[in-house]
């Protein structure tokens, strides 16, 4: 039966290809996924024109017992809709057995962030005698103290910020506007960027983007990663971070020191929550490790 279904298989890869130009490694994947299904199929001589939605469960079963974890589990289930869905308007079968089927609920990964020391040699690094240098400790600085997400970061506009009350106005997803306050160390190196180095860098420039690239326009986020790897790369940080790391230590290192959990929220700029909440694990297991490491009854005398 794999012999007779192998055409079905490289018809739909082809279409798979043609219509939303997946990657070869992309394509390899679902050719993986397909033959092993039609391999546990071939072995219990089930025509999979009579495969029905118990027969995918028990599939399933089958590859957990194999030891399948669930990232791979919901890459076959994808694979799978995607191949009956193909099926069914070709019309090669009449029934869809994935219509049943549940997706495996997948463990949110925590966030990845950066200790404060580790924070602390980025933000020492840049060079605040040189100016394009400056921009960037000041755009890092301004990152840590508001926890900005990285496109909020390089949209902003001189018109965003007030350096009299130490604010920036951020439009975030959904078009919501939030005020945050960037504290005095943040509006310490805006200030001085603003006022010694900003110009220099637009050489004559009719700009607004309160950090340019070289064309005068808002920096793309792309570089500034660039920037913080350079920067990271020069401080001995052994893995680069991005700048996503920097809003996650933002709201990790606020928790850690009492803040609300709300207020967090409120800053991030998170609609939900939930959302937020998933960095109070983080501060626990942080709080966990420092018990575990200097708590006097913390290990088993031996």
């Amino acid at each position: 039966m794999a012999a007779d279904l192998h055409p079905w298989i490289e018809q739909f890869l082809d279409a798979m290809w043609m219509q939303r130009g997946l990657s070869d490694n992309s394509l390899q994947a679902y050719r993986t996924d397909l033959k092993s299904l039609f391999s546990w199929l071939d072995k219990r001589k089930l025509p999979v024109e009579q495969v029905q939605s118990v027969d995918i469960q028990s599939y399933l079963n089958y590859r957990h017992e194999q030891g399948m974890k669930a990232r791979s589990t919901a890459r076959a289930l994808s694979t799978m809709r995607r191949f009956f869905q193909y099926a069914m308007s070709q019309q090669w079968l009449v029934v869809d057995p994935m219509v049943l089927i549940d997706n495996p609920k997948l463990p949110k990964p925590l966030p990845k962030s950066l200790t404060e020391g580790q924070v602390e040699a980025l933000l020492a690094n840049p060079d605040p005698a040189i100016p394009l240098e400056l921009r960037d400790k000041a755009m890092i600085e301004l990152m840590y103290a508001t926890g900005l997400r990285v496109s909020e970061l390089v949209s902003m506009t001189l018109s965003d910020v007030s350096l009299r009350q130490g604010v920036v106005r951020v439009v975030g997803k959904g078009g919501k506007e939030r005020i945050v306050p960037m504290g005095e160390e943040a509006l310490h190196w805006l200030t001085h960027y603003t006022q010694h180095s900003r110009s220099e860098l637009l050489k004559g420039c009719d700009s607004d983007a309160l950090f340019p690239g070289r064309s005068g326009n808002c920096m793309t986020r792309q570089t500034f990663w660039h920037r913080l790897k350079h920067y990271a790369t020069r401080a001995g940080l052994q893995s680069l971070p991005s700048p996503h790391m920097l809003r996650h230590a933002f709201a990790t290192h606020l928790l850690d020191h009492g803040a609300d959990l709300r207020v967090v929220q409120l800053l991030l700029g998170h609609s939900d929550l939930s959302t937020t909440q998933i960095y109070t694990h983080v501060a626990n297991a942080r709080l966990q490790q420092v018990h575990a490491e200097f708590h006097p009854r913390a290990k088993e005398n031996g």
